[in-house]
């Protein structure tokens, strides 16, 4: 397999994981070209990146969804590859086709492997018939409600109802009984149809005291595959994630290398190449664990994994779309310490997780040893109202777990973002909460134990470190993403 010279990436992205992709290809020599929306013209990923491009009007399927107008882009610019990140296209098989039509390099897996991860009914039945744990539920699409209570009433209540194409908590929803099962049938066919083009759904088991692990994969071109560790997702708030850490509290040392070695199982059963997830529900009381889904992509979290391992995830992503072979073999990694990241969000969560789009008036992340912001904003910044609202992403490493919850709260106690609202009340909350603090939580967390956010004041402390900062004419945007 001859080696190809990437010189030349489009990302086809934006907000933080844009200008994350963008420092990787800069430490290894590699020009980055931008695309943003009208909406995106002053974006952080549009200022950084060698090249930008105008895609379209702020509607995502005018702009970053559309295909045929980044393809155009993409052969403009001559670039070599594209990076995806992660939502938008970055699991569209056809996109990754298109771009294999037109010479293009997609940083990523093969458009089949797409097509396997994004079949959650398929991947099930697969993974089943290969003796992989699968979640109880079916293996086939659920076409009406009659079904769907027939299911529902062999494996047991509670249930939960996920579209067969979906992702990212999109049209799932908890049944506890019969009559809740009926009452969401319908409402949970309308949200797939109208978000991922197709109605059909499937059911699981639903077990409230589980816990969300997942798995980094690394895969070659060459049959070579690897774990970068786990994982822990367990802190939700309507299926979406909040905060990450890794190793998960919950694992004991063979747990841990069963679900890795199960995690690199199925991508080799697959074929997979490039990054990748394996997740997985582990139920504490049985110490089971049972196959969730595939993500075919880089995560948000991807830089837990990176702080313990040392692993440029983006880095290997692109060594792999240029045939070479993966840089470390198992025994060469090896995970130190503990990390944890949180999201910051522009959103109210006092006000039912409202977004809160808006002018940065003023803007200084947090920065000390074994902190580190992975953002996209900056002061004069105006956060669009289309898009995700995430702001940042803070990472802090400890040589243990409570030296890392407690960089971590200091570093949210030091972050000024003026102008929104954030969650940064709710995510110090979590870090002080006793049972957090113990590693004692599952996916239900947040909705049962109602923490109310921490206003964690120090208001004239953050002001006079912003005049600081401002006087010695540092330009806090240009922090931004680095690790200290």
């Amino acid at each position: 397999m001859t080696k190809v010279e990437i010189r030349k990436v489009l990302i086809a992205n934006r907000g933080e994981i844009a200008v994350r992709i963008i420092k990787s290809l800069r430490t290894i020599g590699i020009r980055s070209v931008a695309i943003y929306s009208s909406a995106d013209k002053s974006s952080l990923h549009v200022l950084l990146a060698d090249e930008a491009y105008c895609i379209g009007p702020p509607d995502p399927l005018q702009s970053y969804l559309n295909i045929e107008a980044i393809v155009k882009v993409a052969k403009k610019a001559e670039v070599d590859a594209v990076h995806p990140g992660y939502g938008f296209l970055s699991q569209n098989p056809k996109f990754a086709e298109r771009l294999e039509e037109e010479g293009i390099i997609f940083i990523g897996p093969p458009s089949k492997v797409h097509l396997f991860s994004g079949d959650k009914v398929g991947a099930r039945a697969f993974l089943k018939e290969n003796s992989i744990p699968v979640i109880p539920g079916t293996f086939k699409p659920v076409t009406n409600i009659e079904e769907g209570i027939e299911v529902a009433e062999k494996i047991g209540y509670p249930v939960i109802l996920k579209p067969r194409f979906g992702g990212g908590g999109t049209g799932m929803f908890i049944c506890n009984n019969r009559e809740e099962l009926e009452e969401n049938f319908k409402i949970a066919s309308k949200l797939a149809s109208s978000a991922f083009g197709c109605s059909e759904l499937y059911l699981e088991r639903y077990f409230p005291s589980a816990r969300h692990i997942e798995v980094q994969i690394l895969a070659d071109r060459f049959g070579n595959v690897i774990h970068l560790f786990e994982r822990e997702c367990s802190i939700q708030r309507r299926f979406q994630k909040v905060l990450e850490e890794s190793p998960s509290p919950a694992l004991d040392d063979d747990l841990r290398i069963k679900i890795c070695e199960t995690a690199v199982r199925i991508a080799k059963l697959i074929n997979y190449v490039s990054a990748g997830t394996v997740e997985f529900l582990y139920v504490p009381e049985t110490q089971q664990f049972f196959f969730m889904e595939l993500n075919s992509r880089i995560q948000v979290e991807h830089p837990v994994t990176e702080m313990i391992t040392g692993v440029d995830i983006v880095k290997e992503q692109i060594k792999i779309a240029s045939e070479r072979p993966l840089s470390y073999a198992q025994e060469d990694i090896r995970a130190r310490g503990c990390a944890i990241e949180v999201r910051v969000y522009a959103e109210d969560p006092e006000s039912d997780f409202t977004p809160s789009p808006g002018l940065i008036e003023e803007y200084l992340p947090p920065k000390g040893p074994w902190i580190r912001v992975d953002d996209c904003v900056y002061p004069g910044y105006e956060i669009p109202p289309y898009y995700d609202p995430l702001v940042a992403k803070v990472i802090a490493w400890g040589e243990t777990r409570t030296e890392a919850i407690n960089r971590l709260k200091i570093a949210l106690e030091e972050y000024v973002i003026k102008g929104i609202k954030t969650n940064i009340p709710l995510l110090y909350a979590i870090l002080c909460d006793k049972d957090f603090v113990s590693g004692n939580y599952c996916t239900t967390f947040l909705k049962t134990k109602k923490i109310k956010p921490i206003n964690i004041g120090k208001i004239e402390i953050r002001e006079r470190r912003i005049e600081i900062e401002y006087r010695t004419g540092v330009s806090p945007w240009v922090l931004s993403g680095r690790i200290y």
